[in-house]
């Protein structure tokens, strides 16, 4: 109670902290990326064209329990697809932890149906569409799994579905903004991804994808929140049909993508490596990596 009644901390931390966001036009790194984007959107558009329309809904509802399956299982929680079944006829187990993890799949699911159905169309990028998918998504889930453990304090710290972290947050080695930095933060978030062309969309999507990791807005949930917002951005940019996700690829290479996200805050390396804080040769890594995934 005491926690909630004071105001989030701002340590004054400057958004440029987070650049570069976009790989600008000007960039050495940009043509390749660029080619990637158009293959991408090719290859996106001919997979559509090539199922027959009255398939395109089944496909898509059989896409969002697979992304679904993937996305748990980058978090470390293996549920088996045919509990995921299981559980969208309201079968659960009379195991209390599968039974969460089969609500907390439900909840995914949920989750993605209402974006593929156009709930977050122009607003994927946006703070309040961010926060209604969290909201959404952790509204739908059993209580336990709405209680987190800080790894070296041992508090135990409630998830408030939609609410944005009010205190400092660690993962691994990184150590998130200050809390009340967080809508700064987001705002610049918005101004920069929200209404980008299509093919900074494109690339700006795996931008997004990592520089929301980064910021690391919501106290747990960070990473599945930012998978189904980039999954909103490209169903809205190459227009999808729902019918593929990104999730299955990054968990057939978790190590790859944790590992990419994990360099992708480096300071700059020497004076080639862009003009911001971080380094663009890691963005643009990155950002390679992610294409490549959706392509396969």
């Amino acid at each position: 109670m005491k926690t909630d009644t004071i105001a989030a901390e701002d340590r004054g931390e400057l958004v440029s902290l987070m650049e570069p966001l976009l790989i600008g036009e000007g960039s050495r790194h940009r043509g390749g990326l660029t080619d990637l984007a158009l293959e991408l959107a090719q290859r996106s558009a001919g997979f559509r064209r090539s199922l027959p329309e009255s398939l395109l809904a089944s496909v898509a509802d059989l896409v969002r329990a697979m992304n679904c399956y993937y996305s748990n299982l980058i978090e470390g929680h293996d549920t088996h697809p045919v509990d995921i079944e299981r559980a969208l006829k309201n079968d659960y187990s009379k195991d209390a932890h599968k039974r969460d993890l089969q609500h907390e799949a439900k909840a995914h699911i949920a989750v993605q149906k209402w974006i593929d159905g156009g709930g977050l169309k122009g607003r994927a990028a946006t703070r309040d569409g961010i926060c209604e998918v969290h909201r959404r998504f952790c509204e739908l889930l059993p209580e336990d799994m709405l209680w987190v453990e800080d790894p070296e304090t041992k508090e135990r710290v409630r998830v408030v579905p939609g609410e944005l972290c009010r205190k400092d947050v660690k993962v691994g080695a990184h150590i998130a903004v200050s809390p009340g930095a967080v809508s700064r933060f987001l705002k610049r978030f918005e101004e920069v991804y929200d209404r980008l062309g299509k093919t900074d969309s494109i690339l700006g999507t795996a931008a997004a994808h990592h520089r929301l990791v980064w910021i690391h807005p919501f106290v747990d949930g960070n990473g599945r929140v930012a998978r189904l917002m980039s999954h909103a951005m490209l169903l809205e940019t190459l227009d999808s049909g729902a019918v593929w996700s990104a999730a299955r690829g990054l968990a057939r290479n978790v190590d790859t993508y944790k590992r990419h996200l994990a360099a992708c805050p480096r300071g700059r390396r020497n004076e080639l490596d862009g003009r911001g804080n971080f380094s663009e040769e890691a963005l643009a890594g990155y950002t390679d990596f992610f294409l490549r995934t959706c392509i396969d």
